[in-house]
């Protein structure tokens, strides 16, 4: 199922209408990171724009952390207008389908990420997304609510009665997994640097490819036994994530 996972969301008539579009077009959790306001969830704006959806509180999940938001994705899409550190950031309309393909795949937990009404997506969380979409829009105005930004990548994504494409049961990694791997094989290679330029650029690259390409865990195992024979010892454990219960770790 996907996740949508609002990021330091303020306003509980945004969250009450996501919620609610996620039950008209989904399935899709909603996740909220941070959100600025305690009472979301009790407020009666919620409530009014979430008429309708069953037991609509219990239904969103809070958590601290974005990182913690995507620890069992393996998957995750930020939605920003603005550009980040040169990545490519395609227009939704084009990448729709293969969203939604990645979407039914049984194998792949999908997030789609979006920032707050004031501010969008900060860098370090555009850096947790292995990729970004802007929705295309008219010249006359060039924003949307938050809501219907989720509401129109929603419904852009719903296929009634899709049957799940066919899949090799391969293992993708995880969120927890991923930050593992790339924090693991970042600080290995970085220690055996000649100087400390090379050492930012090892960190700096390391970060880009591993943190957004497609790994298998079968890849990561093996980029694991390479650290080990190059000295490393770290477990999931030291750099804060903590392994899938339902998985075994990939360094394992």
């Amino acid at each position: 199922m996907k996740r949508v996972v609002l990021v330091r969301t303020a306003g509980p008539r945004n969250v009450g209408s996501v919620l609610r579009a996620a039950a008209n077009f989904g399935p899709a959790e909603v996740w909220l990171v941070a959100p600025q306001r305690p009472s979301l969830l009790i407020h009666p704006e919620f409530e009014q724009m979430s008429h309708g959806v069953e037991d609509a509180a219990k239904r969103v999940q809070v958590v601290d952390t974005l990182q913690e938001a995507l620890a069992d994705r393996t998957h995750a899409i930020g939605f920003t207008a603005r550009h980040h550190h040169h990545r490519v950031i395609e227009p939704f309309d084009r990448a729709a389908d293969g969203i939604a393909e990645r979407s039914a795949d049984p194998d792949q937990r999908l997030a789609l990420v979006f920032g707050s009404e004031e501010s969008g997506l900060a860098g370090d969380e555009t850096e947790q997304c292995h990729e970004l979409c802007y929705l295309a829009t008219s010249e006359e105005h060039g924003s949307l609510n938050l809501s219907m930004a989720v509401t129109v990548v929603l419904f852009g994504l719903f296929r009634p009665g899709q049957l799940a494409s066919k899949t090799s049961r391969i293992a993708h990694l995880t969120g927890a997994e991923r930050h593992y791997l790339v924090e693991n094989v970042a600080a290995t290679l970085s220690d055996a640097a000649l100087s400390d330029a090379a050492a930012r650029d090892i960190l700096a690259s390391v970060r880009r490819v591993l943190g957004r390409a497609p790994i298998e865990s079968r890849d990561a195992r093996a980029w694991h036994q390479i650290m080990r024979a190059l000295g490393s010892h770290r477990t999931p454990a030291d750099v804060g994530a903590a392994p899938d219960s339902d998985r075994e770790a990939p360094g394992d």
